[in-house]
Parts: structure tokens; C-alpha cells; sequence
């Protein structure tokens, strides 16, 4: 399994998301710190989940952080989120 693939499939297991969009974004990182040949350094992610209702957005941020584990994060350089309800 890819790491966009276990990106992806806990965050639908936590969030339970409307819309979910996982972009690997390492190629424009080329030659910067963190960057890792074939890929899957740097993200982008656009998160929609009902979860996130009445939560303030660090609390969304932690929630993200919480779901995909520190055994995950510990692999990416870089995770960009765009998260709302």
C-alpha cells in the first residue's frame, strides 16, 4: 500500500468524509528539504466531514493528526490541509 493510499483509507475510516481529495505534491519539492525520490513527501489534502462541526481549526488539525498516526506522519515531510464541514 502506497502512503497515499493509507492516507487515504484512515482518514475515510475516521473522518467519515463528504469529499476527500489526497494530492501528492513531492515533485514540486524537487531539490528542497524532506524531499524523497519517486514521491509521496509532500501533500496536499482537502477534507470535508461532518466531524468537524463545532470544531475550532486546530482541533481539525489534530483530528487529521490523530487519524492518520504518528507511525504516518512520521513518513510524510510536509501535509498541507484544507479542512471544513
Amino acid at each position: 500500500m502506497t502512503k497515499t493510499e493509507e492516507i487515504i483509507a484512515r482518514l475515510q475510516d475516521a473522518l467519515a468524509p463528504s469529499e476527500l481529495e489526497v494530492v501528492d505534491d513531492s515533485e514540486s519539492h524537487r531539490g528542497h528539504g524532506g524531499y524523497q525520490e519517486g514521491g509521496e513527501s509532500h501533500y496536499n489534502v482537502r477534507i470535508r466531514s461532518a466531524t468537524f462541526k463545532g470544531m475550532s481549526r486546530v482541533a481539525r488539525h489534530r483530528a487529521v493528526h490523530a487519524a492518520l498516526g504518528p507511525d504516518l506522519l512520521g513518513r510524510i515531510h510536509a501535509l498541507a490541509l484544507d479542512l471544513d464541514v
